[in-house]
């Protein structure tokens, strides 16, 4: 070691020396990063601008508040229960992650998990989960993909045509009642 230093400036030997106490110093409470850097670099030229990209690699994306998922959450339960319906609901944003559910009084314990699929499946596809059957007589394995329902009672809630949420209802006696719970959720938007 003695070597190696004796061949480096005395600067450098400082820096490498003061960086090596760091090190010992920083124990328990973090990294420490040295560089030993020649005389001519100034500071300014050691850091780094943040990069900023524009044009054709950045998308953007509208998504739904979670307020305005459970606005719409509620006033699909609120459609069911006038109905008479026990429910569950649930609504999905774009990226599949479940923004609100709520499972009505008396619904039964399968709907939770079905309002989640069919939201799901909704904002997946970008359309309601009744025409989504349609498309399983050409291509049956869609039925696979994990986290899907192909049963009515799934609404997609779009910006600008573009998928934001999924709406999924369960618990209805019949996949037509839970789409148009779903649809009375989508409605509450807007």
């Amino acid at each position: 070691m003695k070597s190696a230093l004796g061949k480096l400036s005395a600067r450098n030997r400082v820096l490498v020396g003061a960086a090596g106490a760091a090190v010992v110093a920083a124990g328990t409470f973090g990294a420490v990063t040295a560089t030993a850097s020649s005389a001519t670099a100034s500071p300014a030229a050691e850091r780094q601008a943040p990069v900023s990209v524009a044009g054709s690699g950045v998308t953007e994306s509208a998504h739904l508040s979670v307020d305005a998922a459970a606005r719409a959450a509620q006033a699909a339960l609120a459609a069911a229960k006038k109905d008479g319906q026990k429910v569950s609901v649930a609504v999905i944003d774009r990226n599949g992650n479940t923004l609100v559910t709520l499972r009505g009084d008396g619904a039964g314990p399968q709907s939770y998990e079905s309002a989640v699929r069919k939201g799901f499946t909704a904002v997946s596809w970008n359309a309601p989960t009744s025409e989504l059957i349609k498309r399983l007589q050409s291509t049956p394995n869609l039925k696979d993909i994990p986290g899907t329902l192909f049963l009515p009672g799934g609404t997609p809630v779009q910006v600008k045509g573009a998928p934001v949420a999924g709406i999924g209802v369960a618990g209805a006696p019949s996949g037509d009642l839970d789409e148009k719970f779903a649809k009375a959720g989508a409605a509450a938007l807007g």
